[in-house]
């Protein structure tokens, strides 16, 4: 696993931080495989849990459209492959999901941050996405992403940034 530096203000026109993950499906993922194509960075906090399962089957059912525009999806959450891989294989889902074990990934998008409950801080995960065109500039932006607005949301600004809006 590999990362560039950590940022923790990424706006629409940074260049993407470029990443290495193990990934579901025996699969590596990397921005350097991704040269020259679009993708969807989108980071949640825990497999199999009510919101990042709504979040994942909403992206899944909408995957045949965005993988026929040429987009690919990769998500990112901090669980080992293990979990990951059960969370794929109970819903189905195609597109490869990523173990940050350690954050570095998460932490050079600016996503591993401070969060809160019931009066305690911890270091987790900010449910948050990346569109990411094929020259690796980042087009969209979405922090605190509700899980079951985000395929809606990534299709909108990715039909734009495919038409040129």
């Amino acid at each position: 696993m590999t990362a560039s530096s950590p940022r923790t203000d990424l706006q629409p026109g940074d260049r993407a931080p470029d990443f290495t993950l193990s990934a579901s499906g025996g699969r590596t993922v990397s921005s350097a495989e991704l040269k020259g194509k679009p993708y969807l960075l989108y980071f949640y906090p825990k497999a199999d849990t009510p919101g990042c399962t709504t979040q994942a089957c909403g992206l899944q059912e909408v995957l045949p459209k965005f993988e026929a525009d040429g987009l690919t999806i990769i998500g990112v959450s901090p669980d080992p492959v293990a979990k990951i891989e059960k969370f794929a294989t109970k819903y189905g889902l195609q597109f490869p999901l990523a173990s940050d074990e350690h954050h570095a990934v998460a932490e050079a998008y600016g996503t591993w941050v401070e969060k809160s409950m019931y009066g305690r801080t911890y270091m987790g995960m900010e449910r948050s996405s990346f569109l990411v065109d094929g020259q690796g500039i980042i087009r969209n932006v979405w922090r605190k992403v509700k899980p079951a607005t985000h395929a809606a949301l990534v299709a909108e600004a990715f039909r734009d940034l495919s038409s040129g809006a």
